[in-house]
């Protein structure tokens, strides 16, 4: 009787035991797997932003090689179309100078016809005088020379560029024309296309003197704009910001209607 009291309350006690344990065990388990849900659940977040922040990085610098590419393209379009407006008006003054030629051949003739009653000596003094008319074209043909000379050196220049793309001959010519024609009309673009050409090779102290040479001497240049945009890459890629903002804003506020103004809207914002 005695035992079987005694193991009713043993089994009665191990009973509770394992209730107490299984109970213990059912509170502890959501907790752990609470936490671990949670932390996972964290990781995969910041798992999805890290691949957030990295596919806007890589597609800013495809957008940047993109506008880089279109920049040198453009620039490529403004050259043709510079070489084929020389060329326009070469062809326009060689025409003038025809045509005064042909009115002084024209009035030469009606000279001598005028004379053509007199006597031998004063067809001979006619002839003569026609010489001299003749010999008067001289000098103004002498004296255009130098006007051709430079455009030849300017085309063949930038034809290294557009034509042949023989980049690396391209930089002696510019630095050879810009040496013998300080003041030609076209000093502002052959400072230009040298700081470009020196701008691709990444020398960019001597790139940045030629755009400033653009920028600081020629206000009314059609390229002004430009240069000022590259000293802005410039500074950029030296690491300035500052600096490179500064010449972004003054693209932005001195040339509001240019095309300029929105690739530096676009760099700034790449600051």
């Amino acid at each position: 009787m005695r035992l079987s009291l005694l193991n009713k309350a043993l089994l009665s006690g191990a009973c509770g035991t394992a209730f107490v344990v299984s109970a213990t065990a059912m509170a502890q388990a959501p907790v752990y797997d609470v936490n671990n849900s949670g932390t996972a659940e964290l990781e995969k977040r910041i798992t999805v932003l890290e691949r957030m922040v990295d596919s806007r990085t890589e597609m800013q610098h495809r957008l940047q090689q993109q506008i880089d590419t279109m920049q040198g393209e453009i620039d490529q379009l403004r050259g043709s179309v510079e070489v084929h407006t020389n060329q326009l008006e070469k062809v326009l003054e060689r025409q003038r100078e025809l045509y005064l030629e042909i009115d002084k051949r024209v009035e030469a003739l009606k000279q001598s016809t005028g004379q053509q009653g007199g006597n031998g000596s004063s067809s001979s003094s006619s002839s003569s005088g026609s010489s001299g008319n003749t010999s008067a074209s001289t000098p103004s043909e002498n004296a255009s020379q130098p006007s051709m000379s430079e455009d030849e050196a300017y085309d063949n220049a930038v034809n290294l560029i557009l034509k042949s793309r023989e980049y690396d001959k391209a930089i002696p010519a510019f630095r050879s024309f810009i040496a013998d024609y300080p003041n030609s009309q076209y000093s502002a673009n052959a400072h230009y296309w040298l700081g470009q050409l020196l701008f691709n090779k990444r020398e960019w102290a001597q790139a940045e003197e030629q755009f400033s040479q653009v920028v600081d001497r020629y206000e009314k240049s059609s390229k002004r704009a430009e240069a000022m945009l590259k000293l802005g890459a410039i500074a950029q890629r030296q690491g300035d910001n500052g600096t490179a903002r500064e010449y972004f804003n003054r693209v932005i506020s001195d040339y509001p209607n240019s095309s300029a103004k929105r690739l530096a809207e676009s760099k700034l914002d790449n600051l």
